[in-house]
């Protein structure tokens, strides 16, 4: 008897696993139609609590539904009439609010990340030049890494980038190596 070694939708399929007739995607697999807000709900029995949707100076602009329901770079799904497209630039779990504001207003030149975590054989050397990227699907772009107060790092772009998004994870390159990485706690301008 041959043993074969499977992987994806057909291994899904053969221990009968209920995502295996759904695509392929860099989404979460057990959110039915990637509707966080929703699962989120389900999940812990509680909804998002509306609050304010405002611009860059405070003025609202409407109101959102959670922010469970957005992230920092979203354009689809606010709800507001405007003359030009408007972005998810900010959320203030705090003030329960989400700021909004032109594409330009949604790129950073540096960030500050924590909760590092290193894969070199040494302890790093700072300044250290690195591939940075900060979606999975964006490409890497040069930066420089320098410590930052309690143990963190300043990550200072060469160009700038869109949608640096705090909660989410920062992956540092020298090439195709993975040298480390850590969680995004706040982005610049």
């Amino acid at each position: 008897m041959k043993t074969y070694l499977v992987g994806g939708a057909v291994r899904d399929a053969l221990l009968g696993l209920p995502v295996a007739d759904r695509a392929e995607s860099q989404e979460i697999c057990f959110v039915p139609d990637d509707d966080y807000a929703a699962f989120l709900a389900d999940y812990t029995g509680k909804t998002g609590t509306p609050g304010p949707i405002v611009d860059a100076t405070g003025r609202v602009l409407g109101e959102h539904k959670g922010i469970a329901a957005y992230t920092v770079g979203q354009r689809r799904g606010l709800g507001l009439a405007a003359g030009t497209p408007l972005y998810v630039t900010g959320i203030d779990a705090a003030s329960n609010t989400v700021t909004v504001g032109g594409r330009e207003e949604t790129f950073s030149r540096d960030l500050v990340a924590g909760r590092l975590n290193w894969l070199l054989p040494e302890k790093p050397v700072f300044p250290l030049a690195a591939e940075v990227k900060v979606r999975s699907r964006a490409a890497a772009v040069r930066g420089k890494i320098g410590p930052s107060e309690g143990g963190r790092v300043c990550v200072t772009f060469e160009e700038p980038q869109m949608a640096v998004t705090p909660g989410q994870t920062v992956a540092f390159y020298r090439g195709e190596t993975v040298i480390g990485g850590g969680i995004i706690e706040r982005q610049g301008r």
